[in-house]
């Protein structure tokens, strides 16, 4: 009996906390970390502690115990077969790439066949814009009140409805209101990243979420290549028609969609969160974790003063003005990319763009073979855009991934300063349309890691919102002030991009890392420091 009760004294005992939990409830308020008291038995806790990016031990995210959260269930059960569908079905939703892209085709063919006006070419831009802008919350809070697989599908045929309307449009009123109804259900798009995300492991997440903006970059390849073939022979109606594609295999896929467990525990739905496990265990052959699915404390969701309590206030307004200015560049660069190329170089464009007044105000030139290897060129830039962000931000983390990627963008619009030729032009595009793309990537993978379950998907909604707000406004900055004077609309972009850099490094939470928080009444801590027994009180 005294030497089992010797060993007994030389075994370790682990402090935890659970995931996503702060270290006091603040329902019962007892301690966050419990310890184990056995008489004659030393009771000194020893933490288990987790690198960065380190995978939760099997022993504890695969418990025993009676008890177990989804972000248990999750890590437990791991990434495989299942999460490999649904990263092919949610990147058909991000393939909508296609409908953004065919805006700097699009623009200077209707330019010539309708004889449009500058404000008028960049007015259909920009109505694609306001269509999203003004949808983006709204999607969000319907994905937070009614699932996230219900805004998703229902944004997304409406995109695909109204996007082949646009291809019978008879003049250029109907056509405007019609891009502006497909950009109103684009604005729903993002939430596939909110569903996906909740779906994936804490090690896996951020490669996940940047590895199906792939099919953003693949979308935009694919329109230039689309555009190449259509554009000559069978015109924009049809580049409009078949530009939906994607978004119809999505239509014929989506019924295979699950509804986020995370959001049917909060919203009561316990039996069909644990069925979900369950399906998700089995596609994948691990097993699930023992014990019963505990429910949370169900929360009012989509409410948009929970974006401004004093946890999240600072992150929300910075996270506005960095989305603003990714959309505000990118989309930019887009639309000047097609102006530059026409143009031969920077210098040339001011001189070139009086000739063409002088000669007459509606003078317009088709987009050439030329204009459009150059443009599959800088367009296949999206893809090392890709590979960079995802070498880096595990590694650098979140906040300082954005931070390089705007520096570096801001860095090549000053260069364009230079009366550099059409190769050197080229390169300096590329490479800025690579950051501003993984900038890009980088903050859809910190807008859902931020937020919990409750406004995850309004968070991501608004902050979408206001990245159309920067689209809205750039076309009269990369078409019309561009008239006036080049260096002032590179001057814009730079320092923009400049002020994004600050505002990512002033981001109160660095989520690398971390787990995804489940409620909103909680401290902000998502640090794992290993999983033990939950009895619920």
């Amino acid at each position: 009996m005294e030497e089992d009760l010797f060993q007994l004294k030389q075994l370790p005992v682990v402090k935890f906390r659970r995931t996503g939990e702060s270290s006091r409830s603040d329902e019962d308020g007892i301690s966050g970390e419990h310890e184990v008291q056995i008489e004659g038995v030393r009771t000194e806790l020893e933490p288990v502690e987790l690198g960065d990016g380190a995978a939760v031990p099997k022993e504890f995210a695969n418990p025993t115990d009676d008890t177990f959260m989804v972000e248990d269930a999750v890590e437990a059960i791991g990434f495989g077969k299942f999460q490999w569908k649904l990263s092919v079905i949610t990147g058909l939703a991000w393939a909508n790439a296609m409908e953004m892209m065919i805006l700097s085709i699009l623009a200077p063919q209707l330019h010539c066949e309708w004889r449009l006006p500058s404000w008028k070419v960049a007015l259909l831009t920009s109505v694609v814009f306001v269509g999203m802008m003004s949808s983006s919350t709204l999607w969000g809070n319907i994905s937070d009140q009614y699932g996230r697989k219900t805004g998703l599908k229902i944004s997304v045929l409406w995109t695909l409805y109204y996007g082949i309307l646009s291809g019978f449009a008879p003049i250029y009123s109907w056509i405007l209101v019609l891009r502006g109804l497909v950009g109103f259900g684009i604005g729903g798009v993002p939430q596939s990243v909110t569903l996906y995300a909740e779906f994936l492991p804490m090690k896996a997440r951020a490669k996940c979420i940047l590895l199906i903006e792939v099919f953003w970059a693949l979308g935009t390849v694919f329109e230039v290549l689309l555009a190449v073939v259509v554009m000559p022979t069978l015109g924009w109606r049809w580049l409009l028609i078949l530009s939906a594609l994607p978004l119809l295999l999505f239509a014929g896929l989506c019924f295979w969609l699950p509804e986020s467990a995370r959001y049917d525990v909060l919203s009561g739905n316990q039996e069909k969160a644990l069925a979900t496990l369950k399906r998700i265990a089995t596609e994948n052959g691990a097993p699930m974790p023992l014990g019963k699915l505990v429910v949370s404390r169900q929360e009012d969701r989509g409410k948009m003063r929970d974006l401004f309590t004093p946890h999240f206030r600072w992150t929300t307004l910075l996270l506005w003005f960095i989305w603003f200015s990714n959309a505000f560049s990118y989309y930019g660069l887009v639309l000047l990319t097609t102006e530059l190329f026409q143009a031969g170089d920077v210098c040339s464009i001011s001189s070139r763009r009086q000739e063409v007044k002088a000669k007459c105000s509606l003078t317009c030139e088709y987009l050439t073979e030329e204009d459009y290897t150059d443009l599959l060129w800088t367009t296949l830039s999206e893809f090392p855009g890709v590979l960079v962000t995802l070498w880096i931000i595990d590694r650098i983390g979140r906040k300082k991934t954005m931070a390089l990627s705007f520096l570096v963008f801001s860095f090549c619009s000053l260069l364009l300063f230079l009366c550099v030729g059409r190769n050197v032009l080229t390169v300096l595009l590329f490479i800025a349309r690579a950051f501003i793309s993984g900038g890009f990537q980088a903050a859809y993978v910190y807008t859902p890691e931020v937020y919990p379950t409750a406004t995850r998907a309004l968070g991501l909604g608004t902050c979408s919102g206001m990245a159309r707000v920067g689209a809205l406004i750039t076309p009269f900055i990369a078409q019309v002030m561009l008239e006036s004077s080049v260096y002032l609309t590179l001057l814009v972009y730079s320092g923009c991009c400049l002020l994004a850099a600050l505002a990512s490094c002033f981001l109160p939470i660095e989520t690398k890392g971390r787990g995804l928080q489940e409620s909103s009444h909680r401290e902000w801590g998502q640090e794992m420091v290993g999983r033990g027994s939950h009895s619920p009180g």
